[in-house]
This record gives structure tokens, C-alpha cells and sequence, in this order.
């Protein structure tokens, strides 16, 4: 597991100020990464902003993203660290899709019982 990767992450969200920060260990659920990382922006240029900060950190760490998405309209934006995976949303967006209690579910608990 990538903890430094997670807390230089952290770090830099903290440091312009991201709101909300939840850092959520899905080793044992999936094979694409060791954290999600799920933050808040109060508005489309702070969360741009936070980005920025993650991307710009971890270059300087030598750890290059993978993949950026969604700075366009920046209500999402998702960065692949590889081990890190880190989502940065309006708040409207965050409780909307509510990723922290879709990745904090065991399987099978979301599965509708059937009589």
C-alpha cells in the first residue's frame, strides 16, 4: 500500500483549503487501487484549484497521474494516481453520488432481498 502517496495527497488538499476530506482503504474491495481519497470544493475554481495542488505534489513526489478527468466543467474531477485514486466535487455532486457509502459497502450488501 502507497501510504505516503495517500498522506502526500491529504496534504495537499488541506493545503488550498479542501473540505471533507475522506480518505477510504479499498484494498480489499477492488484491484484498481489501495485509497480513494474524496474531498470538497466550495466552488468550480476551488476545486480546480485542489487539483492542481494534488497533481503539482505529486509530480514533485515522481508520481505522475495516470489520467485527469473532468476540469472542464470542474463539478467532478477524478485523478489516477495508480495506488491512489482521488475524486474532488461540489458538494451538490458529493451528496449526490454519495461515493463514500458505495465504496464502504460489503459485497453483496446492496443487493435487493428477494422473497
Amino acid at each position: 500500500m502507497n501510504v505516503e502517496l495517500k498522506d502526500l495527497v491529504v496534504r495537499a488538499l488541506e493545503d488550498v483549503k479542501g473540505e471533507a476530506i475522506v480518505c477510504l482503504d479499498i484494498s480489499e474491495l477492488s484491484d484498481i487501487a489501495d485509497f480513494m481519497i474524496v474531498a470538497s470544493g466550495n466552488s468550480n475554481r476551488h476545486v480546480k484549484a485542489l487539483v492542481e495542488s494534488v497533481i503539482g505534489e505529486a509530480k514533485k513526489a515522481d508520481a505522475k497521474p495516470l489520467g485527469v478527468e473532468g476540469l472542464e466543467q470542474s463539478e467532478w474531477a477524478l485523478i489516477d494516481l495508480a495506488d491512489v485514486i482521488v475524486h474532488v466535487m461540489l458538494p451538490k455532486v458529493r451528496d449526490f453520488y454519495d461515493l463514500e457509502k458505495l465504496w464502504s459497502m460489503k459485497p453483496g450488501e446492496a443487493e435487493e432481498k428477494i422473497p
